[in-house]
């Protein structure tokens, strides 16, 4: 079996490239390299460089006789979108649909979409934990693009039988490849990194938030547990299994930025504190999800500490830099 995965040479994406091959299965990548490394791959990989918007590049790719697409290619910056709505919604609904629809013209009827808990938004107070039935109220532009991506596919559907399923990613870190890390400059664990390596305390954006220590709490999922329930994911959906129309993956476990902060300490050894700076729009105060769902069908398990995905993490962008 042939699987897309577009912004496949990205940190996530790559790892899900890792993960099909070690099942047996064909990856084949579109990337436009923006933010992806051709370096995160195997140089056998079946590569197109090129992005969702460029119609030649995404003829080629999905024209390349595929069983189905996992489609992890976006503009993922939840704060930046609130600057650059424009850009987060051509990059994200438009590039969706411009995907969509190469699938149809050449007959590709399987979909794994690469969603986010950003469609959740802040949930109510009363709300433990997220379900995949909880209301979406997306608090940024990139969550509203995620959401309208999830809407279009789903109409899609409808319209055409595409099998598909979303996967709601919650907050992605670690490595589970010496070579491959999250280089974003954007994510919680790179601004800290980005930071102790540049000899500067790292920076909490809000100590006000309604929660235990005042700052947000999110949950952290390994990389390398998501990219595998992917490939879960792409093989019901060939086999012809029923999948739920959205999955959370996520830990069920929350850990505030403060929490995360005093553990990079005693991982990295190296002693700061961080210092407190004002709130970024879009941010919710806390988001944790229940992955019962994903639990039966996807093989999901949260199978790393908070720590194991500080140690991983840190250890891949060390070897990054080393080899630079």
């Amino acid at each position: 079996m042939r699987w897309l995965v577009t912004g496949g040479a990205g940190y996530i994406g790559a790892h899900v490239v890792a993960s099909l091959r070690a099942a047996g299965l064909t990856p084949v990548v579109l990337d436009d390299l923006s933010s992806g490394r051709r370096g995160f791959l195997p140089d056998d990989v079946e590569f197109v460089q090129g992005s969702l918007l460029d119609p030649a590049a995404l003829d080629e790719a999905v024209g390349a006789n595929l069983t189905g697409v996992i489609h992890v290619a976006g503009y993922k910056y939840a704060g930046i979108s609130v600057e650059r709505p424009l850009h987060t919604y051509e990059q994200n609904v438009t590039g969706t649909e411009r995907l969509l629809e190469a699938m149809q013209r050449h007959g590709v009827d399987k979909l794994v979409f690469s969603s986010s808990a950003a469609v959740y938004g802040t949930p109510q107070a009363d709300v433990e934990r997220v379900t995949e039935d909880s209301p979406t109220r997306p608090e940024s532009p990139y969550g509203e693009s995620k959401l309208i991506g999830e809407w279009l596919i789903r109409a899609q559907a409808r319209a055409t039988g595409l099998a598909h399923t979303s996967l709601r990613y919650f907050n992605v870190v670690g490595s589970g490849l010496d070579d491959v890390a999250d280089l974003s400059p954007y994510s919680l664990y790179s601004l800290v990194f980005q930071a102790l390596e540049a000899g500067r305390s790292p920076q909490i954006y809000g100590n006000d938030y309604p929660t235990p220590d005042g700052t947000c709490i999110r949950d952290f999922v390994h990389v390398a547990d998501l990219a595998h329930s992917h490939v879960v994911a792409a093989r019901r959906l060939a086999a012809g299994e029923p999948v739920e129309p959205v999955y959370n993956l996520g830990s069920g476990t929350g850990t505030s930025v403060a929490e995360i902060m005093r553990a990079m300490a005693e991982v990295t050894g190296i002693d700061f504190e961080p210092e407190i700076v004002a709130r970024r729009p879009g941010d919710p105060s806390s988001v944790v999800a229940d992955g019962t769902l994903a639990a039966r069908d996807l093989e999901w398990a949260s199978r790393h500490s908070v720590r194991d995905t500080i140690a991983s993490a840190w250890a891949a962008r060390a070897r990054i830099t080393a080899a630079s």
